[in-house]
């Protein structure tokens, strides 16, 4: 990661995850010629967001905004994000930024992070950068022995092609997901890939208590 870039975000607590030099098809904005995708993989990230921030009340996209926002400003750059609206194709930029695999979760998973990643925002540039080609590398779900992350939810939330979203929202909601609520979801600490980079209980119920938030209001991020 010897690219001044990637030095740069990574000093503001992010990890690179994947970028491209986009097509017509790939939906950038008028000008765009190039595409970093950055987010946090692990903790790192979350530990500067509690410092600076009081995770019980602090919306995340909004300190997000504030520090990519100040970065991508300092990198000649613009910056977009998940929780824009109309919906941008995030998804769709991480198979171009090789940036790992869909998994039976409907998760990304990454070949290193596993499941414990995010994107938190795109940077778009107006100029391309001689970057390395990434791997996505091979699928780790494919080779994977019982895939345990389909029956580790306790209600049978994910069937491998379909999450059942209200399913999951009632058992985390009651005394039942107790464990999920405290530790995370139970599917995703199933996966055996990128364990060493796995969400603390307090990034875990930060994360938790924002999903079962947003559903319940109707308004899902």
């Amino acid at each position: 990661m010897d690219h001044p870039i990637l030095q740069a975000i990574a000093r503001e607590s992010f990890t690179p995850l994947g970028w491209f030099s986009p097509v017509a098809e790939d939906r950038v904005p008028h000008g765009t010629r190039f595409v970093i995708l950055i987010g946090n993989a692990g903790p790192q990230m979350f530990r500067r967001f509690a410092r600076e921030r009081d995770p019980v009340h602090d919306p995340m996209d909004d300190w997000c905004r504030e520090v990519i926002g100040r970065l991508a400003r300092d990198l000649d750059a613009r910056a977009v994000y998940p929780f824009d609206k109309p919906p941008l194709p995030f998804l769709s930029w991480a198979r171009r930024a090789k940036a790992g695999h869909v998994s039976p979760l409907g998760l990304n998973i990454h070949s290193t992070y596993g499941l414990w990643h995010a994107f938190r925002a795109a940077l778009l540039f107006p100029v391309e950068f001689d970057l390395p080609s990434l791997s996505p590398g091979a699928h780790p779900c494919e080779s994977c022995q019982g895939k345990p992350c389909l029956s580790a939810c306790p209600v049978a939330a994910f069937t491998g092609t379909n999450y059942d979203v209200p399913r999951c929202i009632d058992h985390i909601a009651s005394p039942a997901g107790e464990d999920c609520m405290a530790n995370g979801c139970l599917a995703r600490r199933a996966c055996p890939v990128g364990r060493a980079f796995a969400y603390g209980p307090p990034q875990a119920q930060f994360h938790m208590r924002a999903f079962l938030k947003a559903h319940q209001s109707g308004h899902p991020t």
